[in-house]
């Protein structure tokens, strides 16, 4: 299972993934040629790099996301993570994920987090 975070995610949120499993594959959008980019530029290149995408933003990205869909595109998932979540929770519910998790299962996915 790969993620991308996009740059409004809390970095403590990254942080303690790879702390607790450093074998997480999880790059930063910020971190990458697309630090500026639109919501749906961001999409696509994580479509484009088969990651599943990890937000705060809960307001636009899931428009862009099923746009996405409607339009037949790929998207291997969107997790929307509402920034009152605490930080914990969110990084016990991610692992969990990527322990009982089949390939491919949040293909074409919109789910808020925690589960």
């Amino acid at each position: 299972m790969r993620f991308a975070a996009d740059e409004n995610l809390n970095i403590h949120i990254v942080n303690g993934l790879l702390e607790r499993d450093p074998t997480i594959d999880i790059v930063r959008v910020q971190d990458s040629d697309l630090a500026g980019k639109d919501d749906p530029t961001v999409l696509q290149w994580a479509a484009g790099d088969d990651r599943i995408l990890l937000t705060h933003d809960v307001t636009t990205m899931p428009t862009y996301a099923s746009d996405r869909l409607e339009a037949g595109l790929p998207m291997p998932g969107l997790f929307l993570i509402p920034q009152d979540r605490r930080i914990s929770e969110v990084i016990d519910n991610l692992l969990l994920i990527v322990k009982v998790s089949l390939d491919n299962e949040w293909d074409g996915q919109i789910r808020y987090l925690p589960l």
